[in-house]
């Protein structure tokens, strides 16, 4: 396959979790084994999952999975503004990969949002002037009317830069037909123009009950229908927010294979508010008789092997959640009894002595749990980083996204934090991405938790990530239409494309 240099696409959704991010993916995927040089882009991301590329910039971490499956290095141009939620009516934006400020909802749509609209055609500029295409995803929905004067990330983006559209729908929630029609009803004619047709999701069954429904609905829009993508478990890879997305994880769901050793492991996640990063735990799930479940109850950790106090955007928030739910209890008796506790980042911010906030909650001191010896002091400024050391005799690789600054006055060296007992944290992310150290460290959990339990010798988190991506191309190839994609992509939406009223003021 081979075309003019910048093409593009944008892949929007009828709502949000349609699918976008895989898709987007997959698409990526389903190219550079083609031999096309293809980057991801998402103007606006909002979500606790960011990552650091390796020139110091935070971006979605939805987007740095997309640029593995597209087989490129990560970048801030991929990803220009991310925003990461305080509280329901706020966010730290991030504007190519630096944290500017906290802004309100209504601020930053009705002030800040639409001056960025040059900033981000600017990013997908230069990215499709280095690459053959460039496969945008978009964000929520492309009809949400109420916020279409300020879009940046979905029909802002493609009428600025004249990208064809194809719209994703999630049939197994049902109403895919009425939100298709409709998505594409409530869009400004100038929008329809460049809606070129959609992609059915997740569809279980059999796809020929499923066409007499697809033909009525391009004689109703005009438009056709890209694809039909069977349901398929494990392919949440890096999505964005929420409990329900990670518990449906796509590592997690993948492994089948039996626990090599006499016992399982079980680990048990609290689910903090303002939970980030909680892709963390993906790869203790990826080992063999590992079982991962979250958390928000006291006695859902009697049983767990080991307890996980995850990222948080909001670390005095998660402490007081803890002391409120009775975790901190009990995470206090673990901690005494010399039962396996590990802290990542705000998690193990809350596991120190003293927290001193005067950025994020503006607290000032607060009193932690007091399980290791360390004293926090939120600085203005985030540390934004990508560190390799070693641990338990093994190389380590991970990433830092935090604003608290850790003082540790005791306790054995344990990456950039400590370990007292059975009690371990550290403010790197991605840490048990490494294999040999995630293995060394399930081990020393086993023993202390008194398990049987043998990590399996062979297993690659890398490895299980790439079959992932793989199969994501797979779909692609398999149940869309490539050969009209690639028109898309190249030549842009097709001419003539009817307008479905009543659509919405230009």
């Amino acid at each position: 396959m081979s075309g003019r240099r910048g093409g593009g696409l944008l892949v929007a959704g009828t709502t949000s979790d349609a699918g976008k991010s895989v898709v987007t993916a997959g698409i990526c995927r389903w190219l550079v084994r083609q031999g096309v040089k293809v980057a991801p882009f998402k103007g606006q991301n909002m979500s606790l999952n960011s990552f650091v590329t390796r020139e110091g910039a935070e971006i979605g971490r939805a987007q740095a999975m997309q640029a593995q499956a597209a087989r490129v290095e990560p970048s801030a141009l991929m990803n220009p503004v991310l925003l990461k939620p305080g509280s329901d009516r706020s966010s730290q934006v991030v504007l190519m990969g630096k944290p500017v400020g906290e802004m309100s909802a209504r601020g930053y749509h009705g002030q800040r949002q639409g001056a960025l609209l040059d900033t981000v055609v600017g990013c997908l500029e230069e990215l499709r002037g280095s690459h053959d295409a460039v496969i945008c995803e978009g964000a929520g929905s492309p009809a949400e009317i109420n916020l279409r004067r300020t879009d940046i990330v979905n029909m802002g983006i493609a009428r600025a830069a004249r990208l064809p559209v194809l719209v994703v729908g999630d049939i197994d929630r049902g109403g895919v037909f009425a939100s298709f029609f409709g998505t594409t009803a409530l869009l400004a004619p100038e929008d329809q123009e460049l809606l070129a047709g959609y992609l059915v999701n997740k569809f279980r069954g059999d796809v020929s009950l499923l066409e007499p429904g697809l033909d009525m609905l391009k004689s109703l829009t005009g438009r056709p229908t890209y694809g039909v993508l069977p349901f398929q478990h494990g392919l949440g890879i890096d999505e964005e927010d929420g409990l329900r997305v990670s518990l449906r994880g796509a590592v997690r769901e993948s492994v089948v294979a039996p626990p090599v050793g006499a016992d399982v492991l079980r680990v048990a996640v609290c689910a903090v508010p303002l939970m980030s990063n909680f892709t963390d735990v993906d790869a203790l799930a990826a080992e063999p008789g590992v079982v991962v479940r979250f958390v928000d109850r006291a006695e859902e950790l009697v049983d767990a092997d080991l307890v996980v106090v995850p990222g948080t955007r909001g670390t005095v928030r998660a402490l007081e959640w803890l002391r409120a739910r009775g975790l901190a209890d009990a995470l206090a008796r673990r901690a005494a009894e010399g039962r396996p506790v590990l802290g990542v980042c705000g998690g193990f911010q809350v596991l120190g002595e003293r927290i001193e906030d005067e950025v994020e909650s503006r607290a000032g001191v607060v009193d932690g749990l007091g399980l290791l010896p360390v004293h926090v002091r939120f600085a203005a400024d985030k540390t934004l980083d990508r560190p390799v050391g070693t641990a338990l005799g093994e190389p380590v690789e991970g990433y830092e996204i935090h604003h608290g600054v850790a003082d540790v006055l005791g306790g054995e060296a344990f990456l950039d934090g400590c370990r007292v007992g059975a009690v371990w944290g550290t403010h790197w992310h991605g840490s048990l991405e490494s294999d040999g150290f995630r293995r060394a460290f399930l081990r020393e959990v086993a023993a202390a938790a008194g398990r049987r339990f043998v990590p399996a010798p062979d297993t690659s988190f890398a490895a299980l990530r790439e079959e992932q991506l793989d199969r994501l191309g797979d779909l692609i190839e398999r149940y869309a239409d490539t050969d009209a994609l690639w028109r898309l992509i190249e030549g842009g939406a097709p001419p003539g494309l009817p307008f479905v009223p009543p659509g919405a003021p230009s």
